[in-house]
């Protein structure tokens, strides 16, 4: 072996081991926060209370849960469930808080921000003589003060921040920037208060947060009577912690409540799922996991074994990284979790697909020098594809908010860390086991010395795929034709999570299983209820809208399981995902799908990222109509599972257009019929084995897990057939279809006659070479 490969396969392993040590420290020592379906977590309620201008309303109340969930987002706990109880009750759910009356003190405050200036010191205990005009608070220091009318309110807060100082002495505090209306107040009532003496309390702004002043500042000598602050921006100084400047700065740049609310009950809640599901999900990730490892070493024989061994070393990466970012893990998170184990044997399998064309196409091969072919053809393929998907994760992850934040965590840890076990773990186990003497001598061994059984079929049959492509677009919408009329004529089953449903409290005289319960529901034709303990005693059931003879049957079921059951709270529950949620994610959705199209122009041409972005908008009708003919819900595990779909069906169709682009590269003169034909062939093996190790993970999901986990194999199932099926037969259709053909050339004017390869199909205008 050369010295500088030594030395390469050195410096790799060393890294590699670095990362290992690194993940294993983590994962060992930080435990993973589980979201409420498996480990329960903290429940508060809370009631919103009429204001002499506000009052109760099922639309402030609404209101009133986009700005606490905006909240919660802020303070990093990950995975909530907020959701509006009747016309004036939210129930929020924490999975996994450590502190519950700090998170329930931050969520009760109104935030009603105003700024005062202050007409001097007042007797203690004494009231405001004009109550309309002015008011008595205590400052920081308890000293009562007078108070004017509010000058400026929250309104004219543009945001907050905390910072910190070290340089000035002032240490923790916040930054504060006005609008333009509350620009020129906040400059009035500070040029009016710099004409008081220094050291007159009357030089001093107050600022009230929920009628308690929270910093009373001395206007700088520096400010010239009448000229005021100006700039747009301000800072409250103080004794402030870090936690207390950052919470402050949430509450104040969070906006207010529209209506003021009060805890009414705060209490510890179990987990919506029992552990019969997660046991069964284990089982499943388990069996799925092994039987793509199987499949694996199957195929690729020794190399195999390798990409198993980093495919494990996948898992760990992945499971740290989650750790230490301190994301909240899920019984969909999980599945998915194990789903990107069985999608990240992708890149294992281009780069061995890869290595077996090379060692196939050389005179005299060698197992290495195959490999370092393999990972150097694949990388382009590699990288586009997950650049593609960390774009999407990235603008879901800043835009969006709730699971679908928690979506985009999950999708770019996955990736990031697919490209650390394929790119740098693979190959050092690779390298060091091609460099062996026994393998140099005998390379048929490795398992990338033949061709195999998919690719020996294609190359003997050598079928022309693309000779009539717009036979296949006319299969596709045909397709989109009846998944349409699946949404038109059987409609939409949406879940509790987008259409509400009704909660019913039962206080019963012995405990109840939540197992139990769930399972005595699904018999009597409630299989998508969520249960819940509750207390000692209680039992909490979410359902669909019920009718109130279904109700009876439900408390008939309770009253079976735990003797008297006596009803304590029966009411109509909003969405929890509600409709900003919605919108945001629509529009993370939307700018996401923007910015792939804009990276794989750049990439390829506007014509392929065209077909490619078409291609995903099919897979989404389709992967829709067929859960609205099977009669299917569409809810919050649907969403996860259609999300994954997106990434999925993308990442196919640029690995086949990579293809097109090197083939192209070496004669850009081939009709561009031929030469996508070519492509396919040359990457249905890799699509072949790589739907495989993914449909065997799924497979197990659905039929070893419960009903919620079933439905999200099936919905993934469909995604990975339907994508496998578009990026051959509806992207590469699409992107021919939109090439130009050329232009004939006659002998009339003096040109010469077309060539064969021009009568065959459309030149390749438009598709640049590789740089």
């Amino acid at each position: 072996m050369p010295r500088h490969h030594k030395r390469s396969l050195r410096t790799r392993a060393l890294l590699a081991l670095a990362v290992l040590a690194a993940a294993l420290t983590i994962a060992l020592t930080v435990p993973v926060r589980l979201g409420l379906d498996l480990s329960g977590g903290t429940q508060i309620v809370l009631e919103t209370r009429p204001t002499p201008s506000t009052g109760i309303s099922r639309e402030a109340t609404d209101r009133t849960v986009e700005v606490l969930r905006g909240r919660i987002d802020a303070l990093g706990l990950a995975e909530p469930t907020l959701v509006r109880s009747g016309d004036h009750r939210i129930i929020v759910e924490l999975p996994g808080v450590q502190d519950p009356g700090k998170a329930a003190d931050v969520l009760g405050r109104t935030a009603q921000l105003t700024i005062h200036a202050v007409q001097g010191p007042a007797d203690t205990d004494a009231p405001a003589a004009d109550p309309a005009s002015e008011r008595v608070l205590p400052d920081e220091s308890g000293q009562p003060l007078r108070l004017k009318a509010a000058a400026l309110r929250g309104d004219d807060v543009k945001g907050a921040a905390a910072r910190f100082d070290p340089q000035n002495g002032t240490g923790w505090h916040i930054t504060v920037d006005f609008t333009d209306q509350g620009s020129a107040r906040w400059a009035e009532i500070t040029g009016e208060a710099a004409c008081r003496p220094v050291g007159d309390p009357g030089r001093r702004i107050a600022i009230v947060l929920d009628d308690k002043i929270i910093s009373s500042p001395g206007i700088d000598p520096s400010v010239a009577c009448g000229a005021g602050i100006g700039g747009g921006a301000t800072r409250i100084t103080g004794s402030f912690s870090d936690t207390d400047a950052r919470n402050l700065a949430l509450l104040i740049s969070g906006g207010a409540l529209p209506v003021p609310v009060e805890i009414i009950e705060q209490r510890v809640i179990g987990p919506t799922l029992g552990a019969a599901a997660v046991t069964a999900a284990a089982w499943a990730a388990a069996i799925g996991t092994a039987l793509t490892a199987l499949f694996v070493m199957a195929v690729y024989r020794p190399m195999g074994l390798l990409a198993t061994l980093a495919l494990t070393c996948y898992g760990l990466i992945s499971y740290a990284a989650l750790a230490a970012l301190g994301a909240t893990l899920t019984l969909p998170g999980l599945a998915g979790f194990v789903l990107t184990i069985g999608m990240a044997v992708d890149a294992n399998v281009l780069v061995l697909e890869r290595a077996r064309e090379d060692f196939a196409a050389r005179t005299r091969p060698t197992a290495r020098s195959a490999l370092t072919a393999g990972f150097r053809g694949a990388l382009s393929a590699i990288a586009d594809s997950n650049i593609t998907t960390l774009i999407a994760a990235a603008l879901l992850f800043a835009l969006a908010s709730g699971p679908v934040r928690g979506f985009g965590v999950t999708l770019g840890i996955g990736v990031l860390a697919s490209m650390i076990s394929t790119l740098l773990i693979t190959r050092v186990l690779a390298d060091h086991a091609a460099s062996r003497p026994s393998v140099h001598r005998r390379p048929r061994i490795t398992g990338i010395a033949d061709t195999g059984w998919t690719r020996d079929r294609l190359l003997h049959r050598n079928p022309h795929l693309m000779r009539r492509p717009h036979r296949w677009l006319a299969v596709s919408a045909a397709l989109l034709v009846a998944a349409a009329s699946g949404i038109l004529v059987r409609g939409l089953d949406l879940g509790i999570e987008f259409s509400g449903g009704r909660l019913i409290e039962y206080t019963t005289s012995r405990s109840v299983d939540p197992e139990d319960a769930r399972t005595a529901l699904a018999e009597t034709g409630f299989p998508r209820t969520l249960v819940q303990t509750s207390g000692d005693n209680e039992l909490t059931v979410r359902a669909e809208n019920l009718t109130n003879a279904q109700t009876a049957t439900v408390t008939e079921t309770i009253t079976r399981l735990g003797g008297d059951a006596q009803k304590i709270r029966d009411e109509l529950v909003g969405p929890t995902l509600g409709e900003e949620l919605r919108r945001n994610a629509l529009i993370a959705l939307g700018l996401a799908l923007a910015a792939q199209l804009a990276y794989l122009t750049v990439r390829f041409c506007w014509r392929f990222a065209t077909a490619a972005v078409a291609a995903l908008a099919h897979d989404v009708l389709i992967l829709v109509g067929v859960f609205a003919w099977l009669g299917k819900p569409v809810d919050g595990i649907f969403l996860a599972a259609l999300l994954t779909v997106i990434g999925y069906s993308v990442n196919d169709s640029v690995v086949l257009f990579d293809r097109i682009r090197e083939l192209l590269a070496r004669n850009h003169l081939a009709p561009l019929p031929l030469t996508a034909n070519r492509a396919i062939l040359q990457t249905l093996p890799r699509t072949v084995n790589t739907g495989m190790g993914a449909a065997l993970v799924l497979t197990a999901l659905a039929v070893l897990a419960e009903d919620a986990l079933t439905d999200f194999a099936l919905a993934l199932l469909i995604g990975l057939a339907i994508g496998t099926y578009s990026s051959v037969f509806t992207a590469t259709p699409t992107a021919l279809a939109l090439h130009p053909a050329p232009r004939p050339r006659t002998r009339a004017s003096g040109k010469r006659k077309p060539g064969a390869a021009e009568r065959h199909g459309p030149a390749v205008a438009g598709v640049p070479r590789p740089r």
